[in-house]
């Protein structure tokens, strides 16, 4: 059974669960269903364990965090009891991040249209750089917003690179493109309503995996 209180008070009954104490202090109640801990207590904290109580086999740990904060557990059995020193975590290694799709697209820019080119890759611009800056077939300037999701935000903030760019009387007029993996429909409405072209991109395609890749909105 886990007991904790706080901030609110939460009851989890008597049942077979996994309990994973780590080694930054935290501590973690598992179910068999569910990637999220049912209970924890994240660190720093203090975990205190006291013998069983008397004429039972009930061991009770009560762990505490800074605010004054408990988890009371209490384990009737103990099915498996096990330490494993994991050692230094290398960190996690994402694949297909914004910085990937906009190294890629820079390298296949032809994907944008034909007879683009590349310019720039983080052109500068007073409110911060442009993904890639390109020029078309007919040499105009175009600005290339990339997100792994299109969302309205992306839209905004193409839009304030363009309103900047098209000052610039050495490369006005300026296009933009917004490039995603997935573009949400309210992107995309308010970006053509701006003038702004919309590139759905498949991250496998441009690795050089055969597959339908993108669509022209």
């Amino acid at each position: 059974m886990v007991d904790y209180a706080g901030r609110l008070t939460a009851h989890l009954p008597e049942a077979t669960r996994l309990i994973l104490v780590k080694a930054d202090g935290s501590v973690l109640v598992h179910a068999d269903v569910g990637s999220k801990a049912l209970n924890w207590m994240a660190p720093p904290c203090t975990l205190r364990e006291q013998d069983p109580v008397e004429d039972t086999d009930v061991s009770l740990w009560t762990i505490t965090n800074k605010p004054g904060e408990t988890l009371l557990i209490r384990m009737i059995e103990v099915l498996q009891d096990t330490e494993i020193p994991l050692g230094e975590e290398p960190g996690l290694i994402k694949d297909g991040v914004e910085a990937h799709l906009q190294a890629l697209l820079a390298e296949q820019v032809t994907v944008l249209g034909e007879g683009f080119s590349l310019v720039r890759r983080e052109f500068p611009t007073p409110i911060g750089p442009v993904d890639l800056m390109c020029r078309d077939a007919t040499g105009g300037s175009v600005a290339v917003e990339v997100k792994r999701r299109g969302e309205i935000d992306g839209v905004e903030q193409l839009t304030r690179y363009l309103d900047l760019l098209n000052r610039d009387v050495l490369l006005a007029p300026v296009t933009g493109v917004f490039a995603a993996q997935e573009i949400k429909p309210q992107a995309r409405t308010l970006a053509e309503d701006r003038g702004i072209r919309c590139l759905v991109l498949d991250y496998e395609d441009l690795r050089g995996l055969p597959t339908d890749s993108l669509r022209l909105f």
